[in-house]
């Protein structure tokens, strides 16, 4: 089964790190996608941009383009990762292994009831 992990972070705090702090947490994160990909469960990941570039669509017929995605806690999605794993309890670890290296996150794993692949689309770093 196919296993969403939702990063969120106080984004606050994630813009508060220096240059170097963000770099050493980045890569600590990368040395674990490396080893889960090493061992076939690993997919897609990406690091989303600030919430203050974010838009929401909403409302009736063409809907309306909002600033932001309004939402009402204090922590915000930065971030998700695809993996695939027989069970539950797989993810989870997998999430706890994530989590050590980056402890201020909270991980949702959530499963994926259902997914296109982009056959290459979007494969850049920004």
């Amino acid at each position: 089964m196919l296993y969403a992990i939702l990063a969120y972070h106080v984004e606050d705090e994630i813009l508060s790190w220096t240059p170097e702090k963000d770099t050493a947490v980045v890569t600590k994160v990368l040395e674990v996608q490396a080893t889960l990909r090493a061992s076939g469960h690993f997919g897609p990941a990406a690091r989303l941009d600030e919430t203050r570039k974010a838009r929401t669509l909403r409302g009736p017929g063409a809907g309306v383009v909002l600033d932001g995605p309004f939402a009402e806690t204090k922590e915000q999605l930065l971030g998700f990762h695809l993996m695939e794993f027989d069970t539950d309890e797989e993810a989870i670890a997998a999430a706890r292994t994530l989590r050590q290296v980056n402890p201020t996150a909270v991980y949702e794993i959530r499963p994926v009831k259902l997914y296109v692949p982009a056959d290459g689309f979007g494969a850049t770093q920004g």
